[in-house]
């Protein structure tokens, strides 16, 4: 995984934007955190065993139901998708990636 530190991307508040295995960081936030890598090392493997396309597929189409199900709160939907769910409950064991079932994501597809 390739992280690129840069001015613009990404947009907002958020630390680390994955795209295909490469992590884009404002250069405002400093360095990654290794909890912060190992969350986005997950997301890389989600990535990687969705073939790509279907996780951005999936993702974006969960995001929408999330939306709906949390009454158009967005930060509510994005915590929610279970993507997210999986990266943020398992980021500070940076041991899990080697413990980690193929699809372990669909665990977290229920709605808490």
């Amino acid at each position: 995984m390739k992280v690129i530190y840069n001015r613009f991307i990404p947009f907002g508040t958020y630390h680390g934007l994955n795209l295909f295995g490469i992590v884009f960081v404002q250069r405002r936030w400093g360095r990654m955190q290794p909890h912060e890598l190992n969350h986005e090392f997950i997301h890389t493997c989600q990535q990687w065993e969705m073939t790509y396309v279907f996780f951005y597929l999936w993702y974006g189409a969960e995001f929408l139901v999330r939306l709906v199900q949390y009454r158009f709160h967005a930060e509510a939907a994005y915590y929610n998708i279970s993507f997210e769910r999986e990266a943020y409950s398992n980021e500070r064991n940076l041991h899990y990636l080697h413990e980690r079932r193929p699809m372990a994501w669909m665990r977290y597809l229920r709605k808490t």
